[in-house]
Parts: structure tokens; sequence; C-alpha cells
């Protein structure tokens, strides 16, 4: 019915591009390496409910309207530059916590750390043409329930990129437990983190239509 073709593969590629180290794996293994596991999951379901937003949009066509209009481009480009850089600005600046006194500000903190993620991800246009480049490589073309089919097909690789990021922050949390207690280790986390932040807001701006 839905006309998915060689699902295995779409699986498999799936996979490999998720465990390719990228932005958000950094981003993960920061979040565990500050907060634990905890904020490391934070961290793994705020991108991928921001992955989802891509999903729904080349689902119903919205991603096809975004790379058509370069009006409707070049401003979810802006705004996605300047809130990746202003939260990178605020990570450079902000002072970290010791594990000894952690708990409390992970506690206020992970919805901050979870939101960080779904941002990062939904304002990034760069992720939504890529969605709307790989979905459809696996839906024949004379499919009748097309939507339904790049929604599927959406979240099974939001799936398996969710479990790796989970299993990246528990082996981050793991090794990072005793950096956690040393307060130069997590200002340098900070520095990593917000150094990434910036630069993909500025690798963001520069993004062209085509």
């Amino acid at each position: 019915m839905l006309c998915i073709h060689e699902i295995w593969l779409f699986i498999l590629s799936g996979v490999l591009l998720n465990i390719t180290p990228g932005p958000d794996s950094v981003y993960v293994i920061g979040r565990s390496m500050q907060m634990g596991w905890r904020g490391g999951a934070a961290a793994a379901f705020g991108i991928s409910c921001g992955c989802f937003f891509h999903v729904a949009g080349a689902a119903i066509g919205l991603s096809a309207l975004l790379m058509a209009s370069s009006t409707a481009f070049s401003i979810l480009k802006l705004v996605g530059a300047a809130y990746l850089v202003v939260t990178g600005l605020q990570m450079l600046w902000s002072r970290p916590a010791l594990a000894a006194n952690i708990d409390e500000p992970v506690r206020s903190s992970l919805r901050r750390v979870f939101l960080q993620g779904v941002f990062t991800n939904a304002l990034n246009p760069k992720v939504a043409l890529f969605f709307l480049a790989f979905l459809p490589q696996f839906v024949a073309a004379d499919a009748s329930h097309k939507p339904l089919a790049f929604l599927t097909l959406g979240l099974i690789f939001i799936f398996t990129g969710t479990l790796w990021c989970l299993v990246l922050a528990a082996f981050a949390a793991k090794a990072a437990h005793r950096l956690r207690r040393s307060e130069g280790a997590i200002a340098w986390v900070n520095r990593a983190l917000g150094g990434l932040f910036i630069y993909l807001g500025i690798r963001v701006a520069m993004l062209e239509t085509r």
C-alpha cells in the first residue's frame, strides 16, 4: 500500500548516516559529559523531535515549498543561524556547575537542553533539504499514499538515530564521570559546544538554496 521499495537498503543507509560523527553526535556527547546520561538523553530526544518537524514537512510538501521559495528559505536560514550563534555565545559565557552541586541545575536545565536540540534541527533548512532528497528515493513514483510513506520512512530513520544517540549518551556519561568533578573540564566542554553552535550558525547563514 505504501509502495516503499528496498526498505532494507533504507534502514542500512539510515543507520550508517546516523552513526557517522556529526554535530548531533557532538552535542549529545557534550551534554552527557556535562550532565550525565539524563542530559545526553534530553539532547537526543530534542534532536529527534527537531527532525520530526522536517519529516512531517517532507510528507505534506512544506520542504518542497521551502526549497522552491527563496524568501521562505532565507527567512528560516537567518532565524536558524541567529538562534545557533546566540546559543553558542551563551554557552561560551556560561559558568560551569560542579558535580557536587549539579543535581538541581540538571533538573532545571534538562528542558532547556531538550529545546536546544529541537530548535537546532527544526530551524536548520539543511536538514529539511536532506529529508526532501533522501526519502523520495525509496518511495515509488506512482505511490498513492506518498505522505504516509514519507512519514513511515522518516520515523524509522528517527528511531534508529535516537537509539544511537542514547548509546552515545550512555558511553559518554560513563567515561566523563570524573571529568564532571573538574570545573576546568566542564568549562572546556561549554566552550567546545559553544564553538560548535557558532560554527553551525555560520554554516547555516552561508547555506544557499541550490
